[in-house]
């Protein structure tokens, strides 16, 4: 089969290897999977370059890529016959294994691949695992309620805060977004857009809630925005940060969150039990079924275009998730 792959960490350019490799074969519990496109997410590219803290090559060959979407062809031991043949989204795919979804095939764990309804195509099921999973972790891994709060995401445009912006107002939440330009206000689709670029966020966000602030924030930065967070987060509310690339050992200003009571959660996609990813995924099918949500797919090319599709993921001007077409 044609595969993408790298011995070791470097530049897109310098380290990525198109060719071919050995088709895998489903161990017990997994299922093979004819893969159809291809999702490419910054930390695809952060551990593919070694930028992540204390990267080291985990397997002698990787092939990158967490995301992707395409059809069961066959399952291992343990695994029902009946998946043959189904539309599948995956996630997860390579969090701490060697094989991820830059191939025509992989085969994984069964429960990491979700059925993908008729309606949403492969390459819209590929932009699925982290961003989509992380936005509904952060509003709804804690099992709250939604409705008839305010919701603030930061960074409404970027794959997480685009997706989080539309999860939170399926659920009853009016939400408020932080952008930097007018086409990202309009590409976020939230309720309200602040340009961070031009106004003082913490004044604007008062301004628009009366006084009152936020029940929840989904955090892009949380070093960067602490100091804002703080200001603007109810008594007894969520601040759910899943990056801090501005400081990434900020000072946390314990005592001023402790006396608002707040509920801070650090969190990454890849720690989802499975449970809790079950009921996400049954979040997202049921918002597929009823078209209430829209993807938005940057074509990548195919697999022989990784590494360019690499840099465009790394120049972090696109709009949408980098998908490869296998």
């Amino acid at each position: 089969m044609k595969a993408l792959w790298y011995d070791g960490f470097g530049p897109a350019s310098d380290v990525l290897v198109y060719g071919d490799m050995a088709e895998p074969v489903p161990g017990p519990g997994e299922v093979l999977v004819r893969v159809r496109a291809s999702g490419v997410n910054p930390s695809d590219v952060k551990l593919r370059s070694g930028a992540r803290p204390g990267a080291v090559m985990g397997y002698p060959r990787i092939v990158p890529h967490s995301d992707g979407a395409g059809v069961i062809e066959a399952v291992g031991q343990g695994v029902d016959q009946s998946r043959v043949g189904v539309r599948v989204w995956m996630w997860n795919a390579g969090w701490n294994r060697a094989f991820g979804t830059a191939a025509e095939l992989v085969a994984l764990p069964s429960e990491q691949a979700r059925d993908l309804p008729e309606s949403t195509s492969f390459a819209e099921g590929a932009c699925f695992g982290i961003p989509a999973m992380t936005a509904w972790y952060a509003l709804f891994g804690d099992g709250a309620s939604l409705a008839g709060q305010t919701v603030l995401v930061t960074g409404g445009a970027g794959t997480v805060g685009r997706y989080a912006c539309q999860m939170a107002a399926l659920a009853g939440a009016r939400v408020i977004t932080t952008v930097s330009s007018d086409e990202k206000a309009a590409y976020s689709g939230a309720d309200t857009t602040i340009n961070y670029r031009d106004v003082d966020v913490v004044e604007a966000v008062m301004d628009e809630t009366s006084g009152a602030g936020v029940d929840r924030i989904v955090e892009v930065d949380f070093g960067a925005n602490q100091e804002a967070s703080l200001a603007l987060i109810k008594p007894g509310g969520v601040i759910s940060a899943y990056a801090s690339a501005a400081s990434m050992t900020p000072k946390l200003e314990f005592y001023p969150f402790m006396f608002k009571d707040i509920s801070l959660r650090m969190l990454i996609v890849y720690q989802i039990d499975v449970g809790v990813q079950a009921r996400g995924a049954a979040d997202l099918a049921r918002w597929l079924n009823t078209g209430q949500l829209s993807h938005a797919v940057v074509s990548g090319g195919d697999l022989a275009n990784g590494a360019a599709a690499h840099d465009l993921v790394a120049a972090g001007e696109k709009l949408g998730t980098v998908v490869l077409d296998v």
